[in-house]
This record gives structure tokens, sequence and C-alpha cells, in this order.
């Protein structure tokens, strides 16, 4: 099995390092409006933050690169809509499942797509060596020290977000088959405003149509959220992923949630448990054994 390359490696990242700092603008962007109203409204400007880039890059392609689009339309708007349906679909059980349970567990089990994206990998053929189940085991045990503090009982909310884990661990499969056939900016595009239909019909059902003066009053963490979390790190994660082995492509996107912990250490100045140290030395020493070559690759 080959290591990530340094480029997919970096924007992998780079991905994880955005949505780790974008938790604050969540939390923020929850005070005026309800989750299923700030879902859709971040989904829409992420669908539409990317339609200049789209434009920019189609004035630059050649005839027989728009061709060649032309010919797999069809395949970009089935991926495209997969995608939204397992991003949205993820996003709103973990809105709602965040209620009824504490950040850290939230975390937790939403970051078990590292174990979900292997085991469903072997119904699509997807092989996972020992280095990399090894690899995935010593992650969920950072995982447990970095989010755990307190029992593990599963309440009706873990619930939701384990549901919400299986969806983020379909998202990397469907982004895993998809992304080497399209352009990867276009899909992002049309993934944002399936998810954003999605969250509007939950949203009316839930909550009601929103007062517009309660989202003007998130609209700095709901434009940060839908341009940077959704618009750019989304779009990454899809470029990032073309060609990569699931397993280590969702590796590296859960230093999510050490990048969170870091980002609150840094930046807000909370402090850090020895507990929450060993978590982000196994989770970095996890990608770390990942990236290793194999020994029939170093001869």
């Amino acid at each position: 099995m080959k290591s990530l390359p340094p480029k997919n490696l970096f924007i992998l990242f780079l991905t994880a390092l955005i949505w780790g700092t974008a938790f604050v603008a969540q939390s923020v962007g929850m005070d005026h409006i309800g989750p299923f109203t700030f879902n859709a409204v971040r989904s829409y400007v992420g669908g539409i933050a990317l339609i200049p880039v789209i434009l920019f890059f189609n004035s630059r392609k050649s005839e027989e690169q728009r061709r060649t689009e032309r010919a797999n339309r069809k395949t970009l708007i089935l991926g495209g809509i997969c995608c939204g349906i397992a991003l949205g679909v993820a996003s709103l059980f973990q809105q709602v499942g965040i209620q009824y349970t504490t950040v850290g567990k939230a975390g937790f089990i939403t970051a078990l797509y590292i174990v979900i994206v292997p085991l469903l990998g072997i119904f699509f053929h997807k092989k996972v060596g020992l280095k990399l189940w090894v690899s995935v085991v010593i992650a969920i045990a950072g995982l447990y020290l970095l989010c755990m503090t307190g029992s593990f009982s599963l309440q009706w909310g873990d619930f939701l977000i384990l549901i919400c884990a299986f969806c983020f661990s379909g998202h990397i499969l469907v982004i895993d088959y998809f992304s080497p056939k399209v352009d990867g900016v276009q899909m992002s595009c049309i993934q944002f405003f399936t998810a954003a239909v999605l969250s509007t019909v939950a949203m009316l059902f839930v909550e009601g149509v929103p007062a517009v003066q309660d989202i003007l009053l998130s609209w700095i963490p709901v434009l940060y959220c839908g341009v940077m979390s959704s618009g750019v790190a989304y779009t990454l994660q899809i470029i990032g992923q073309k060609g990569v082995n699931p397993t280590i492509a969702s590796l590296v996107l859960s230093l999510e949630s050490v990048i969170a912990v870091l980002a609150g250490w840094i930046i807000l100045g909370q402090s850090m448990s020895p507990r929450e140290i060993m978590g982000c030395v196994l989770m970095f020493g996890a990608i770390i054994l990942a990236q290793l070559p194999d020994k029939k690759n170093t001869n």
C-alpha cells in the first residue's frame, strides 16, 4: 500500500485545520437561529461562494476538457447529489444529536468514521492492511483520551450522532468513488445546494420560516462556516481525497478533533490536561504510522 502523496496529505490536513478552528463559529451561530436554519444558510453560502471559482476555472479550460466534462455531466450531477444527501443527512443528525449529549462524546462518536470507513470499504473491495488497522486502533485510543471525560453510556443523542458518523463515512466513500471521474469543485457546489435543500425542508418542518433579522445577527459565523468550513474545506476534501485510500483520508480528517483542542489552547488560552496531550500524541502517531512505507516498497 502506497503512502499518502504529500500534496494530498497537505490538502486533507488543511481541511481538518479549517474544520477544527470553525467550532467556535458554529457554536456562536446557534445563539440566534436554529440548527436546521444554520445548516441551510451555510450550505447556500458555500454553494454560492463556489460559483465564481467554477466560472474562473472554466474560462481557462481547453475545448477538449470541456467536451470531456459534457460527456461526464450525468456522473457529475449524480455524484454531487449523492454527496449532498450524505452530507446533509449527516449534518442534520449531528445538529440534533449534539443537543442531547456532551460535546466531547459527540466529537468522539462522530470521529468513529475512521473505523466505519474501512469496515464499509470491505464491501467495495477496498483493501486495508494490518498497519492501517493498527493506526486506526491507535487513533481511536487517542480520540478517547482527547474527547471523553465521563462515562461512555449511550443516550438518545449519542445514537443520533452514531447515525451521523455512518453518514459521514458514506460521504467519504461516495467522494472516493466519484472524485476521480469529475471536476471536484463543480461536484462540491452541487453537493452544497443539495444539502441546503434538505436542510431547508427540515427547517420549515421543525423551526418554521426564520426571521431575517435573526439570520443577520449571526451573519459573521454563518459567513465563516459557509465560505470556509463548507465552501473551502469540503471542496478541499474532494480534491485531496482524489485517488487516495479512504481509510487513510479518514485518519487525516479526524485530526479535526485534535486541532479543535489545540486551537482552544493557543487562541482561547484554554488549558490542556496530560490526558488530552497524550491523546494528541497518539493521534499524530497514528497518522505518521499510516504514512510509513511498507517494507516491500522500500527495497
